[in-house]
């Protein structure tokens, strides 16, 4: 589903009722609300609990020990770097510092503006073409340098 910028408690509740009676419908829940809201909104957490017969703790619990779900609206552009070995061999932990300085900031973060926001992943699939990285689950990029990196940047933040 494509996410959408508004919701409402019925949506949620909606989609709630969809995946209760799924064995571990923790996570379906909290995976189709992400991919529908584009984040897990706080007002979720209760009616979460309340269905699933678990605490309000519990399920924020694991809302915040899982780096994919997000509490607030995601940045326009995910952009994710590959840390497996292949890459590493080839230089991604440099190209991660580079991504992280000149974005001003770390993995699971977003930029001040919004427009980005920086993860690690273990393997995009391109290890003959690394360092490699992916921006928001659709375009692939391999053999990434520091300046390819800053003029993907600079293209999209010209494509706002």
């Amino acid at each position: 589903m494509k996410a959408q910028s508004t919701f409402s408690l019925e949506l949620l509740k909606n989609i709630i009722a969809r995946n209760s009676a799924v064995p571990g419908a923790m996570l379906p829940v909290l995976h189709e609300i992400q991919d529908t809201v584009g984040f897990v909104p706080t007002a979720a957490v209760p009616l979460i609990a309340d269905a699933l017969n678990l605490s309000r703790a519990e399920v924020h619990g694991i809302i915040t020990y899982y780096h994919h779900f997000r509490q607030q609206p995601g940045a326009k552009y995910v952009l994710k770097l590959c840390s497996a070995e292949a890459c590493q061999a080839v230089g991604s932990a440099a190209l991660a510092e580079h991504a992280k300085a000149t974005l001003e900031c770390n993995f699971h973060e977003s930029t001040t503006d919004g427009l980005f926001a920086l993860e690690p992943v273990y393997c995009l699939g391109l290890c003959a073409c690394g360092p490699s990285m992916m921006v928001n689950d659709a375009e692939v990029h391999g053999r990434m340098t520091p300046l390819q990196f800053d003029a993907l940047v600079q293209e999209l933040r010209g494509a706002k």
